[in-house]
């Protein structure tokens, strides 16, 4: 079974194709947050330079978030259009899971993150696990230092990735036994999201379109200024 692999919650732009042989292609930019733009030429690109085409592909992949509330609708909105249009169900993986997975081989706890903007962070801590990563605590989503504060509570060496981490690395950094993953760990992946995906297909854990629904955390950011404004 083939799966495209979208991953559109953070400024980087995903797409991967992939199946029981591993990663066939992917494609990634961060260039200018044009997820709209960006992801559907990038779709028909790597169909191209893989030499597929759409109807082969046999289950879509999809990153349901947390993350950018507009990354997040063009993703799912465009995962959505193509399981329809080739009659395939879907699979959704958290944001979190998939930038914890390059980390899987650590023995720290890992701690994923996705920037929320407003100086709020997405979280949610992983152990290593036989083929991959154990989830040890929920998404959630709080302020750095109060993350930073919960993980010195631990008493656990932690290493911590995504963009948070990088965006606030100062604050979580300063946590003792805190590593800042970098190179590699910035962004989920969506390779990471196709082999996922593939696992769980395989245990038939697939689901149809209508039933994939976006994991936000939080109001998006307009409602919540909104309400501002009208406390105000």
């Amino acid at each position: 079974m083939l799966v495209l692999g979208i991953e559109t919650a953070t400024p980087q732009v995903g797409v991967a194709i992939g199946g029981h042989e591993g990663i066939i292609a992917s494609f990634h930019t961060t260039r200018d947050r044009r997820h709209a733009e960006t992801l559907a030429p990038a779709v028909q690109f790597l169909c191209e330079q893989a030499q597929l085409k759409l109807s082969q592909i046999g289950l879509v992949a999809v990153d349901i978030g947390p993350g950018l509330f507009t990354g997040l609708r063009v993703g799912l909105a465009t995962a959505k259009a193509i399981a329809y249009a080739c009659r395939v169900p879907m699979i959704g993986v958290s944001s979190l899971d998939l930038a914890a997975f390059p980390a899987r081989f650590s023995d720290r706890l890992i701690v994923s993150t996705v920037d929320a903007r407003r100086g709020e962070i997405f979280y949610a801590t992983y152990r290593r696990a036989p083929g991959g990563i154990q989830l040890m605590s929920p998404p959630a989503v709080g302020q750095p230092g109060d993350v930073a504060a919960q993980l010195m509570a631990t008493g656990s060496e932690t290493l911590i990735v995504g963009d948070g981490a990088e965006r606030y690395a100062d604050i979580l950094g300063a946590a003792r036994g805190a590593e800042i993953g970098r190179e590699g760990l910035r962004h989920p992946n969506a390779g990471a999201l196709v082999e996922l995906a593939h696992a769980r297909a395989l245990r038939e854990e697939f689901v149809s379109p209508t039933e994939i629904v976006p994991l936000y955390l939080r109001a998006p950011d307009a409602r919540i200024n909104w309400q501002q404004r009208e406390r105000s």
